[in-house]
């Protein structure tokens, strides 16, 4: 009996913590709604952010909602125009959520203009227009309603100070906590839109170079369609230079697995990994106790060796201390690690590079950084894990 009771207890005390997260993740909640709406032009001194979002979400009556959590056969492509207050009146990496709707865009992040209803034609006039060559793309997470993932797309490539012209892809989360298995199967749902969109881009002549930036369970719908596209093809499209995966919440054999199918030449892998990342702690409860990516300890024996034979290179964030109680969204909460992905990564230069610096932070903030100089990338260059150092 005593042996059963040892058995049990794991289990128990991994329940009790999904439970506790759960009630956290549902802390967050009770943001306004309906603060699409277009309020009219950008006030004097703010900044705006041009993008294009395509979704396989189901439309939503509501004109200041757009777009539900619910699927829908067919991709709907809006252009939405998004205006962010100065900095002096918020912090890098923060989203200043509109109390009410309207909302006010001289202190809140707003929609001041663009197009619902963009068919394919405009959609290349409009990167024709925006785009200078370079493309961006945002695949989110679990529990992100439409209106999360454009606030939060915008804020990034706002503080990021990159120049690739953002593309959002949203795919049909309910924005709810209890509804991860829904989630889950969304993305998958969702694969053959997403080829669908990266096809068409790496076809369209405007478009010289892709970068894919994605989060958390969009990590996972990322992996499997640029698999999908390779099994077809025997590679991912040339123009896909980087894969960025923050915080994935995928399965550690499996990513494997879909590592080894991409192909080559393929395009440079990235990841943003935390060990205190509470929201995949939870992720790995519902997976049957599987250890997910984006909490992986990538100087351990059972990683190094793949990483640095598949030429990852790893950012490891767990130093990094952020206001987001469940240190899931380090990518794009953090000043530093904002200006990285969108100075370095997005720009095409080597994140390896040793004279990378950003401010003042010191070193050992990023560490376990994989690549093709082989090996931990500071203990090569003589200044250890300057990516984020001095």
């Amino acid at each position: 009996m005593a042996s059963d009771v040892t058995r049990i207890h794991p289990t128990l005390r991994r329940g009790a913590a999904a439970l506790m997260l759960v009630a956290v993740l549902a802390g967050c909640s009770g943001r306004s709604e309906g603060v699409l709406g277009f309020v009219g032009p950008k006030p004097e001194g703010a900044a705006t952010v041009d993008m294009l979002v395509v979704t396989t979400r189901a439309s939503d009556p509501d004109p200041t909602k757009l777009y539900s959590g619910e699927r829908d056969s067919a991709m709907h492509q809006t252009e939405l125009v998004i205006s962010i207050p100065p900095v002096p009146t918020r912090k890098v990496g923060e989203v200043i959520w509109p109390s009410s709707s309207p909302p006010d865009p001289t202190r809140e992040f707003a929609v001041v203009g663009g197009d619902r209803d963009v068919d394919v034609a405009e959609a290349k006039a409009w990167f024709h227009r925006v785009g200078n060559g370079r493309a961006l793309i945002f695949v989110h997470g679990y529990n992100t309603r439409y209106d999360d993932a454009v606030f939060r797309f915008a804020q990034f490539v706002h503080d990021s100070g990159t120049d690739f012209t953002p593309i959002l892809f949203t795919w049909p989360s309910r924005g709810e906590v209890t509804q991860y298995v829904y989630d889950r199967e969304s993305t998958n749902y969702s694969r053959d839109a997403f080829e669908a969109l990266l096809r068409a881009a790496a076809a369209a002549p405007d478009v010289k170079e892709i970068s894919i930036l994605a989060h958390s369970m969009g990590t996972w719908l990322t992996m499997e369609t640029l698999r999908q596209i390779a099994i077809k093809d025997g590679r991912v499209p040339a123009k896909i230079h980087d894969v960025i995966l923050a915080s994935p919440d995928i399965d550690g054999d499996v990513f494997r697995r879909q590592v080894a199918r991409l192909g080559q030449p393929r395009p440079r892998l990235s990841l943003f990994v935390s060990r205190d990342d509470k929201a995949l702690d939870f992720s790995k409860v519902i997976a049957g106790d599987v250890e997910r990516v984006g909490a992986i300890d990538p100087k351990s024996d059972q990683w190094k060796s793949m990483l640095e034979k598949e030429n990852i290179h790893v950012f490891d964030l767990t130093d990094v201390k952020t206001a987001d109680r469940l240190a899931h969204g380090k990518f794009a909460d953090d000043g530093d690690v904002v200006r990285l992905i969108g100075g370095r990564l997005v720009a095409g230069q080597p994140v390896s590079d040793p004279r990378v610096g950003l401010g003042d932070r010191v070193g050992g903030v990023v560490s376990g950084t994989f690549g093709a100089v082989g090996g931990v990338a500071g203990s090569v260059v003589g200044a250890p894990f300057s990516v984020i150092g001095q």
